[in-house]
């Protein structure tokens, strides 16, 4: 095994992509899974445009197909020409960007790299998010969860907030699952990640709920931010704004 690729479980390895910043932590993890002794493997996230890392992931085994988690470019640009490179289909939940390949389905079990990979339909950080479920993958399962729950921080919410939580709620029903995130460290007990994940979204609601008591209720997406996110870098502004935006859209349709 090439020293740059980790063994993250027993199904699965990881290769960390160059292309840190504010909002990809260390990297985007790109994930090999294979069954020890499986002819071939399952590449998730292939990540950015970058030769290297593409030629890196290629040169570690016959690859038969390629899994998107989700649509940002830090997971997807590399998708095409690593699509060219192995020869093997692009499958993602958004038609877009899938290369010679079906698009998943939620629920969907596949029977690749001598182990089983379900598919959950997990929107809310964006409409396309999914994770994929390897049950088989030690005594608790695995489960590969693209940017729904990182493993350092907490996620943007690019889509809705209650889809967000209903996702949150679908994965803590898997227990104590090994997170293998794309961005961060892995980490141990989805169950629990899920619910302190949950936590935080319901006082950062309550923080939002606040700041219109003190703004007034046609408070805009800056004013709010201004108050609840008055610590954020101005690099991830963005980032609290759609999250503020997400949270805003789902208390009007509350009340």
């Amino acid at each position: 095994m090439p020293a740059d690729i980790t063994r993250t479980s027993a199904l699965t390895r990881s290769l960390l992509a160059p292309n840190a910043g504010p909002m990809t932590l260390d990297g985007t993890n790109s994930y090999l899974i294979g069954a020890p002794d499986a002819p071939a493997l399952v590449v998730v996230d292939p990540g950015p445009l970058h030769e290297g890392h593409l030629a890196a992931l290629a040169a570690a085994g016959r690859v038969e197909l390629v899994l998107i988690t989700h649509r940002h470019a830090d997971h997807t640009a590399g998708s095409v020409r690593f699509a060219e490179l192995t020869g093997a289909p692009v499958r993602a939940f958004d038609a877009e960007h899938c290369v010679n390949g079906d698009p998943l389905n939620d629920g969907e079990l596949l029977s690749v790299a001598g182990t089983s990979i379900r598919v959950i339909a997990t929107p809310g950080h964006t409409d396309d998010s999914v994770c994929l479920h390897l049950p088989g993958d030690g005594d608790a399962g695995s489960v590969i969860t693209g940017d729904t729950i990182l493993g350092r921080g907490t996620t943007i919410i690019d889509g809705s907030l209650a889809d967000y939580l209903a996702s949150l709620e679908s994965l803590r029903s898997l227990g104590p699952a090994t997170v293998l995130p794309a961005h961060g460290p892995v980490l141990p007990d989805l169950a629990a990640i899920c619910t302190a994940y949950l936590k935080h979204r319901h006082e950062r609601l309550d923080q939002v709920r606040a700041a219109l008591g003190e703004l007034g209720s046609a408070a805009t997406v800056s004013q709010v931010t201004d108050l609840v996110y008055a610590q954020t870098d101005a690099a991830v502004r963005f980032a609290a704004e759609a999250s503020v935006r997400a949270q805003l859209a789902y208390l009007r349709t509350q009340a």
